[in-house]
């Protein structure tokens, strides 16, 4: 997937997508924000903002910066935060594959329907990590393929084409997470069907036994599934 097409497909969503997937995808937002106990002042990163759904759920205790790579879709973000005078939210175009702030400039950052949705996924997670402080959250709202043999086919046969239309459906938390600092703390089924996860993780950069090369999680100890403290089955 070209960044390109993806903000073409993306820009011309940006009228309808609020009546398209508003409804569908609203338990997911809801349930993301609603757990993560956000503190007066803490620093959160919105990667990926859409058309800003998300954005009157959060206390305006907090910090928000949101960032997506679509003209369209941020300039209906820009018009909700006016509607809603969210003073407490600054919006920037932005490639979450390469952003532009300092490292740990976040307590968390929350990627709603977004992983799947790059044309590098490692890019994006490792820059969402490089811009949370160690210890912080790291919050992935999305659909990753599962176990189910069926299913997976399915999602590796129609991938192809998804593509077309603005996202991926053959890709797995555990492929997404693997090399990286991140722990997972909680996950959570969501939205219709349940086909979507939440999952919370914790940023252990900079931790022992961790170094970092090139952007790049490296792992001193023999095993990357024991380092990050998860493994096939507890990601199924």
């Amino acid at each position: 997937m070209d960044l390109h097409k993806i903000e073409r497909v993306y820009t011309s969503y940006a009228g309808v997508y609020d009546k398209i997937f508003g409804k569908v995808f609203h338990e997911g937002r809801e349930s993301a924000i609603r757990n993560l106990n956000v503190q007066p002042q803490e620093r959160i990163l919105e990667v990926g903002v859409g058309t800003g759904l998300a954005l009157p759920m959060y206390p305006r205790h907090c910090r928000i910066v949101a960032i997506d790579f679509s003209e369209g879709m941020l300039e209906v973000a820009k018009k909700r935060t006016s509607e809603h005078r969210m003073d407490h939210v600054t919006i920037h175009r932005m490639d979450a594959g390469a952003m532009e702030f300092e490292d740990d400039s976040f307590d968390t950052v929350v990627a709603a329907y977004v992983v799947t949705a790059v044309p590098d996924y490692r890019k994006v997670v490792n820059e969402m990590i490089r811009v949370c402080r160690p210890g912080g959250r790291i919050i992935m709202l999305n659909h990753f393929s599962n176990g189910n043999k069926v299913i997976a086919a399915v999602e590796k046969v129609i991938s192809p084409l998804t593509k077309h239309l603005g996202w991926r459906t053959d890709l797995s938390l555990n492929t997404v997470l693997e090399g990286t600092s991140l722990h997972v703390a909680r996950k959570q089924n969501v939205n219709p069907l349940h086909l979507w996860a939440l999952v919370e993780c914790v940023n252990r950069k900079h931790e022992k036994g961790m170094s970092h090369i090139n952007g790049t999680t490296v792992f001193s100890h023999s095993s990357e599934s024991r380092a990050t403290g998860h493994s096939e089955e507890a990601l199924a």
